[in-house]
């Protein structure tokens, strides 16, 4: 028996849906494909979801690259610098403190080449000459991969140093050693360990403050004396930043917010108070120890109150001035205690 024919409209209906079905499916894998970015931005798939949530983030944070900015503009560093050049002696202070020793440091100003604070840690350091005209040639001969430096002191060779190794510059040697000291452990990438070193710096100063008590009343009086030259020394210095912090009172002539002043022997009462520190800059020659004993021999400096009351005591010109870093000041904040401790 033979099937009966399905009318041809029917038949034309069944192949229409057939297509429509087809038509549809390739639609729908066409939209997928073609629509691709649009669904990355909108809904991510699973497994973009997921990834960062799967992959723990890099505890290695010492391997990002760093912009340090600084008085020379800014500079980018990577890592850990394994050979360091320090072209301040506060600088070298601060790297010492850090756990950072240099490959090659200006000299000291005094010492054979280091003060005597820190020459056994620089054992095997090269010398790069003085802080105002280091050795280039040499600085480049050691294969730096970052050099440390100060606007104040080599402005000029900027630029040579940049060409050799990654240079940062701190902006100005006064009174703030602070501030470099921060700038100098966030460019070494040990900016958390100089904030606990800060911290404990400070928190020895708070300890002191409390100890001395009423002492701190006494006006504090700071003589420099050069070769046919005398300095008062003023708040915006090393010793005087510290005296500051310590809360101790200064004569009107250096309670001021300034690095220091040249005075003439008719000046002389300038440099009265109730304590006088004074240190003698004598290097190659004594003349700034014979200029010196001009001063204390003339009656003008007799008639002084401090020197009448037998107040006035010769101090460790390193300790008080020229260390100017971390390791210096935590050593003048021992002398101070001690001084007014007696």
């Amino acid at each position: 028996m033979l099937t009966p024919r399905k009318p041809v409209f029917q038949v034309l209906c069944s192949l229409g849906l057939s297509l429509m079905l087809f038509v549809t499916g390739c639609g729908s894998g066409s939209q997928n494909a073609a629509g691709g970015q649009n669904a990355a931005n909108s809904q991510p798939t699973t497994a973009a979801t997921t990834a960062p949530a799967s992959t723990p983030a890099s505890s290695d944070t010492r391997s990002e690259v760093r912009k340090i900015k600084h008085a020379m503009g800014e500079t980018e560093l990577k890592g850990d610098p394994q050979r360091v050049v320090i072209l301040t002696n506060e600088g070298t202070e601060a790297l010492l403190s850090l756990g950072v020793k240099p490959v090659g440091a200006v000299k000291s100003w005094q010492g054979e080449p280091w003060y005597d604070h820190i020459k056994e840690q620089m054992q095997g350091v090269t010398d790069l000459g003085e802080e105002t005209q280091p050795n280039i040639e040499l600085i480049a001969s050691l294969k730096p991969d970052l050099i440390i430096g100060n606007k104040v002191r080599q402005e000029k060779i900027y630029s040579q140093l940049s060409s050799i190794a990654p240079t940062v510059f701190a902006e100005d040697l006064s009174g703030s050693w602070k501030i470099n000291f921060k700038l100098y452990a966030e460019t070494v990438n040990k900016k958390a360990e100089g904030d606990k070193l800060l911290a404990s710096f400070d928190q020895r100063v708070e300890e002191a403050k409390t100890k001395l008590g009423e002492k701190t009343k006494t006006k504090v009086s700071i003589v420099r004396f050069l070769p046919g030259k005398v300095r008062l020394y003023m708040k915006d210095t090393f010793a005087g930043v510290l005296f500051n912090q310590l809360g101790f009172a200064r004569p009107a002539s250096q309670d001021k917010d300034e690095f220091m002043q040249v005075i003439a022997k008719e000046q002389m009462a300038e440099a009265d108070g109730d304590v006088l520190f004074y240190w003698v800059s004598d290097y190659d020659d004594k003349a700034a120890a014979t200029y010196r004993d001009e001063w204390v021999n003339d009656p003008l400096w007799k008639n002084l109150s401090v020197v009448k009351n037998n107040q006035v005591f010769q101090v460790n010109e390193v300790i008080w001035n020229t260390g100017g870093g971390i390791l210096s000041a935590n050593l003048l904040l021992d002398e101070i205690v001690a001084h007014f401790s007696k």
